[in-house]
């Protein structure tokens, strides 16, 4: 990579991929008990929601066997 030869007056930033700042960030803040359980909660009800979703649809993606045989007999009787 080119490197200039003139003295830069912010060293840092010509070389910001080597610059490691000495400041940490602030520690997270612990989550309360009811941020915790409002989040169980929340989880437990979308995963409620998928599983009645399934349920509830079963009927429509299951083959309904009696009129396929109502039907195969009435094209038979013809």
């Amino acid at each position: 990579m080119f490197r200039r030869r003139e003295p830069v007056p912010f060293a840092f930033l010509a070389e910001a991929e080597r610059f490691r700042s000495n400041v940490a960030p602030p520690p997270r803040q612990r989550s309360s008990a009811g941020q915790i359980a409002g989040r169980w909660l929340l989880g437990l009800t979308i995963v409620a929601a998928l599983v009645g979703s399934v349920v509830v649809g079963m009927p429509a993606l299951s083959l309904d066997h009696s009129a396929q045989a109502q039907q195969s007999r009435a094209s038979q009787g013809r």
